[in-house]
């Protein structure tokens, strides 16, 4: 009786466990946790600060950046940039969707449009910009360097040019 229970138990564990739904924020999950690091680019060094959580009964992945630049020959005022960014699964296109607001008022909507063989490089291209001249796109490639360490890479194009760096983070997970 107890060997009958016993196989039924196994039998049903290994059922479920096949059946299982994959879990469409997997290729996300990486990212949750809080991040340091430093960057560089247009707007000179800086020190960077990023969390990633999930929010909303975990529907989105929320994503709060804060780069400092001290003053600098390229930036003698120095200046603190802030954005918040939004990830959501669309199920409709089964693609992730990103909606990053900055505190300059740019609002980037990006699409999932790459993900690497291994899943250590995801890129982001612009489906659209707001409060930003047309013609303008956007680009953000994240690159999984070990476990905790990651890049990111934002490059903008004007209207009919092609994409150039405009910053570079190199972020290593907070312990």
């Amino acid at each position: 009786m107890y060997k009958i229970l016993f196989i039924i138990l196994i039998v049903s564990s290994f059922v479920s466990a096949q059946t299982k739904k994959p879990d469409v924020w997997e290729p996300l999950k990486f990212f949750v946790g809080k991040w340091e690091g430093a960057g560089k680019g247009q707007s000179g060094v800086s020190t960077v600060e990023r969390e990633y959580k999930f929010t909303l009964n975990s529907k989105f992945l929320e994503a709060s950046h804060k780069s400092t630049y001290a003053p600098q020959e390229k930036n003698p005022k120095g200046e603190v940039h802030d954005d918040l960014g939004f990830f959501s699964y669309d199920k409709a296109r089964k693609q992730f969707i990103f909606r990053q607001f900055h505190v300059e008022s740019f609002v980037i909507h990006y699409v999932l449009s790459s993900v690497s063989a291994d899943g250590k490089t995801l890129v982001f291209d612009t489906e659209s910009i707001e409060n930003i001249p047309a013609g303008y796109k956007a680009r953000e490639t994240y690159k999984i360097l070990n476990e905790n360490e990651f890049t990111e890479t934002f490059e903008i194009a004007g209207p009919g040019k092609e994409y150039e760096v405009y910053s570079e983070n190199r972020f290593k997970r907070k312990k």
